[in-house]
């Protein structure tokens, strides 16, 4: 039986490989842009602004920390250069690969945090943008099992306002995440208080605006193609389509060239729908 091509993995590599060569490192999260002109040139900057204002949140250390969702190990890799002492949990095989050669000196373990069966104690568990892909009802009664006594949460990541109110309704919009109204409410049920919280949206948001041009300098470029060998070559086109097809179904084909050509996906839309919020979570007292 043929194996199913794994086209996530092909999507991470290619990805991994542009932002390598664009800012010469493989940070998978947003920038902080307060003070810099929204260009590919400054996506770097903006995106080591985020590390440092998310590091200013860190407890003092050394700490053992759980980095939950650790992308392809740059956060890891800094939090090691400070002298912490990291775990991290990341589902995709890939990324596991990139975590052990990019941060050396970690632990990988290569699971969802739901199947995660470490035991800790851990003075910090990080969320960096993957916070919204563990239910609620996993996440930070997790957290509070493996935590020490003193142990804390830091959250950094997209949560959805109360504006939302679905794909059905709205069609797809940027951004993601859990209601912020449901978060709130589940951080006492967990045993959890805040301690300190830091609304980041708007500095966050014009990632969406350079997101968007970029692809939409690629689908100019794949339509610009398409139309040439259509008009020159018809029966190589229709040959391309069927190959196409075989990879991607019509939704997935319809969804990347609404990617790639589509205008929705704005810094506007992105702080009505959402709030990126960075928290801070301590075990609450009494």
């Amino acid at each position: 039986m043929a194996k199913k091509i794994d086209t996530r993995a092909v999507g991470l590599d290619v990805g991994l490989a542009f932002i390598r060569w664009l800012t010469g490192a493989e940070n998978l999260h947003y920038g902080l842009w307060t003070g810099l002109e929204v260009t590919a040139g400054n996506l770097r900057a903006a995106q080591d602004n985020y590390s440092t204002r998310l590091f200013g949140y860190l407890p003092e250390g050394p700490l053992r920390i759980l980095d939950i969702g650790g992308g392809a190990g740059e956060t890891a890799k800094k939090l090691l250069a400070l002298g912490h002492t990291v775990e991290i949990v990341v589902p995709s095989a890939f990324l596991a690969a990139r975590c052990r050669e990019t941060a050396r000196g970690a632990t990988v373990h290569e699971c969802t945090f739901e199947a995660f069966t470490g035991t800790g104690p851990f003075d910090l568990c990080l969320f960096s943008e993957s916070f919204q892909y563990i239910p609620l009802t996993e996440s930070l009664p997790k957290c509070a099992r493996l935590l020490a006594p003193a142990g804390q949460v830091l959250i950094a990541d997209c949560f959805r306002t109360a504006a939302y109110r679905g794909r059905a309704v709205h069609g797809p919009q940027p951004g993601g995440g859990h209601q912020i109204a449901a978060f709130r409410a589940a951080v006492p049920q967990a045993g959890f208080a805040i301690e300190a919280e830091e609304d980041i949206t708007d500095a966050v948001a014009p990632s969406i605006d350079l997101e968007q041009r970029l692809f939409n300098v690629l689908g100019h470029g794949v339509k610009r193609v398409s139309d040439e060998i259509h008009a020159k070559r018809p029966a190589a086109h229709w040959a391309l389509a069927r190959l196409l097809g075989l990879f991607l179904s019509k939704s997935r084909r319809e969804n990347l060239m609404q990617r790639l050509t589509g205008t929705n996906r704005t810094s506007e839309a992105f702080r009505t729908y959402n709030r990126y919020q960075i928290f801070r979570l301590g075990r609450a007292q009494g």
